[in-house]
């Protein structure tokens, strides 16, 4: 790892480690996703010694603009971001910022990067390593990192000292096939130690919490199985429509868009092995080996898994919303998903005949991330009349947005007569321990191991492949029009779904736990 100093203890067992001097080069950087969150966390990260004196961050694109534009560009930002600025910290880290524009497929434009880079690097007199975030387009993926292998601007020695890492943003691919070319392509400059696919959800507190909650603790080890677990269910949904991204949503769809990455990497959270230790190479491992054991989809009876919507109009919170057709840019007669609901089983001992439920969608009622583990009801109730089935069954809920938490639902006696129980839920709120700006931005978190060159939370190539090996052959049917392959539904707008996602647990007695 990248360390500047040996770790800090900041009281319990919380332990923060600061990275060695970095150059940050954010391509894309006239883009939203830098100005929103990546330069905000960065400044995040400044303010609490998380990015060292000597770091700096050069933004390229193929906007023209000089440093002090692209300082005032980002302060603007910074501003709306953070209610309580410190002006002096402000004005050093504004000074850490400069600007280099860039044609992504022109050789004297990484020619004159890299002169800019040394430049920078020679005022602290030091050879820092390097992060190149693309926050571009997929699709110029590979032309600019074999633009930055010719000018030599990724190459490490045998030791990966310095070292060169290259931050991706999803999408990885568009299927299998894509993937792996996409893959190989990157391995002609890259070492796979080099390469960051960057999955923001990895980086919330919840998520993060998952591994603390699971194997930090003995309580939960003996019942996270399938003798004491009912069902679990993991819901994204979002209130926002595609926000004009036509361009990009009817190329993709939610399967592509969600469930290739955010929703597949939560699952294997949940329910992977313990690794041996926090490593990252270990608990890579335990993920590959989860994923290799998802059952793949029966291929004549998907409708019966996997259920497929698109939003019509309707209303969201009291205003009403067109519906994904009537979006700017989008076709008429699409038959682009913007919901999908499925059911998998994870064939292994722990695991064994419990479904998972993974729902994510467009135009949701309510923006909401949560993941919950119903566990089996008490086999036999000692509280005659009341009968087992009559009593609720505890719920763990983790809470990854919009407010980061987790809830645990018992039973408890309630004040009354002698038998006289409900429902006690135990709640806690990650905004409860943080103040002034909240908890922190996953960015954040994810910047500094990219710093640090820690690549827990960031995705391994074989488990790429994994994923697009289960969902490729539904998109294929899909494509393909295949009659056992169900239609597309439809569903409006400020609803949870078709109501065909409903009974794709009902028809095992289920229900869905937000609905």
């Amino acid at each position: 790892m990248h360390i500047d100093e040996s770790y800090r203890w900041i009281g319990g067992f919380c332990i923060e480690v600061s990275p060695v001097p970095n150059g940050v080069i954010i391509f894309g950087a006239s883009g939203d996703l830098a100005a929103r969150k990546l330069i905000p966390s960065l400044y995040s990260l400044y303010t609490r010694k998380l990015f060292h004196e000597k770091s700096f961050v050069v933004g390229c694109a193929r906007t023209p603009m000089t440093d002090d534009a692209f300082r005032a560009k980002m302060e603007k930002s910074l501003r709306e971001r953070f209610k309580n600025i410190d002006e002096t910290k402000l004005g050093i880290f504004l000074k850490k910022l400069y600007y280099q524009a860039v044609q992504y497929d022109d050789i004297q434009s990484y020619r004159n990067l890299d002169a800019k880079l040394k430049s920078v690097a020679l005022e602290d007199q030091l050879s820092p390593g390097l992060i190149f975030y693309l926050s571009t387009p997929a699709s110029v993926y590979v032309p600019v990192v074999n633009l930055l292998g010719e000018t030599g601007l990724v190459k490490e020695n045998h030791d990966g000292i310095p070292w060169r890492n290259v931050v991706l943003e999803k999408p990885f691919g568009r299927d299998l096939e894509s993937a792996k070319k996409l893959d190989r392509e990157l391995r002609e400059v890259l070492h796979e130690r080099q390469i960051y696919r960057i999955d923001h959800y990895l980086g919330k507190e919840t998520v993060q919490n998952i591994l603390m909650l699971r194997f930090a603790n003995r309580i939960f080890d003996p019942v996270w199985n399938n003798n004491y677990i009912d069902n679990v269910q993991i819901t994204v949904g979002e209130s926002l429509g595609i926000e004009h991204r036509a361009g990009y949503y009817e190329q993709a769809g939610l399967l592509r868009d969600m469930f290739q990455n955010h929703m597949l990497q939560l699952m294997s959270l949940v329910a992977m092995e313990a690794p041996p230790s926090f490593d990252p190479h270990c608990l890579r491992d335990e993920k590959e080996k989860l994923l290799r054991s998802v059952r793949h989809f029966p291929l004549k009876d998907i409708n019966k898994y996997i259920v497929r919507g698109q939003y019509t109009p309707g209303n969201i919170d009291g205003q009403s919303v067109c519906g994904y057709r009537e979006e700017e840019n989008v076709p008429a007669d699409s038959q682009i998903e913007t919901f999908v609901a499925a059911k998998l089983f994870i064939d292994n001992w722990r695991w064994q005949g419990v479904p998972f439920y993974l729902r994510s969608g467009k135009r949701m009622p309510r923006k909401l991330s949560q993941i919950v583990i119903t566990f089996k009801r008490v086999p036999h109730s000692i509280f005659g009349p009341i009968r087992s089935e009559d009593l609720a069954p505890n719920v763990l809920v983790l809470n990854v947005q919009p407010e980061e938490g987790l809830a645990l639902t018992i039973q408890a006696k309630q004040p009354g007569p002698k038998l006289c129980m409900g429902s006690l839920t135990m709640d806690f709120k990650y905004s409860s321990i943080f103040d002034g700006d909240g908890a922190p931005e996953a960015y954040e978190r994810l910047l500094l191991d990219c710093m640090l060159g820690d690549q827990t939370l960031f995705i391994r190539s074989d488990c790429i492949e994994l994923s697009w090996e289960l969902l490729t052959p539904v998109l294929n049917a899909w494509q393909d029009k295949r009659t056992d392959a169900g239609d597309l539904l439809y569903y409006p707008a400020g609803s949870w779904g078709p109501e065909a996602a409903e009974k794709l647990l009902r028809a095992d007695g289920f229900k869905w736990f937000a609905n």
